[in-house]
């Protein structure tokens, strides 16, 4: 299959392990809230990290998937296990550091699902659905095993919007690759200002308190009260042969 445009270049490499290593981080952390022994802290720790790439390698029919192949990944993700069982007081002190590495991998897997999902020969829309499991479905997976509302749901902030926004562009970047024969560096400039778009997004989110709208508040319904159309009350079949079985 065609190679990643991201993956190719080291540097964006090694942010991607950056990006395991902190998610693994975030999922230990949670499961030691929860209390759980080390054996749990470190299942969470990998699930968290790479649960979305296991959920787009087996839709995508990539098996194994890369979350049990690539050992780099796994090791990284048990790693982030182990320092978080043992680190876990300074790193509750790191909030904002938290919060913009996660930030910077939710732009990364998303654009990096998305493309290896067209890479794969997948749709537009597919592929942008597999972009989002594999920017979402970690932190999914985690939240279900810990008995928690995901925190996709719960997190008032701006999350899933700026990953679908980005697996959005990721596919308008590769049909504009396509179409002008960009090459792999046209490919990797438009998916590195992508990763900043959803980068950008869910910081000034964070930062300025920015949340997507509710449904619309309304007092009134503009339908007539259900006792206007029962002006008596409604027997039910069953009820007459019940009735006539006693008698």
């Amino acid at each position: 299959m065609d190679q990643v445009a991201l993956e190719s270049n080291a540097v964006f490499l090694g942010i991607e392990y950056l990006a395991v290593f902190i998610c693994g981080l975030s999922g230990g952390l949670a499961a030691i809230h929860k209390k759980y022994d080390l054996f749990s802290i470190l299942v969470i720790a990998w699930v968290t990290a790479l649960g979305g790439g296991i959920t787009r390698d087996v839709l995508l029919g990539a098996l194994p998937p890369v979350g049990i192949t690539d050992r780099g990944f796994v090791l990284t993700a048990l790693a982030s296990g182990f320092i978080v069982a043992i680190v876990h007081p300074e790193i509750e002190h790191l909030k904002w550091s938290m919060i913009v590495t996660d930030a910077l991998a939710l732009g990364l897997f998303a654009v990096n699902g998305t493309a290896k999902a067209l890479a794969y020969h997948s749709s537009g829309m597919t592929a942008a659905f597999l972009g989002m499991f594999t920017a979402l479905a970690g932190g999914t997976i985690r939240d279900v095993l810990l008995n928690e509302v995901p925190s996709i749901l719960r997190d008032k902030h701006l999350y899933a919007v700026p990953s679908f926004i980005g697996c959005l562009l990721t596919v308008f970047a590769a049909r504009a690759t396509d179409h002008w024969r960009l090459g792999l560096d046209g490919e990797m400039i438009l998916d590195v200002c992508i990763v900043i778009i959803v980068f950008v997004l869910r910081m000034l989110s964070v930062a300025f308190n920015i949340t997507f709208p509710g449904a619309l508040k309304r007092h009134r319904s503009h339908l007539p009260p259900n006792g206007r159309y029962l002006r008596r009350p409604v027997i039910h079949p069953d009820e007459g042969k019940a009735g006539d079985g006693d008698e």
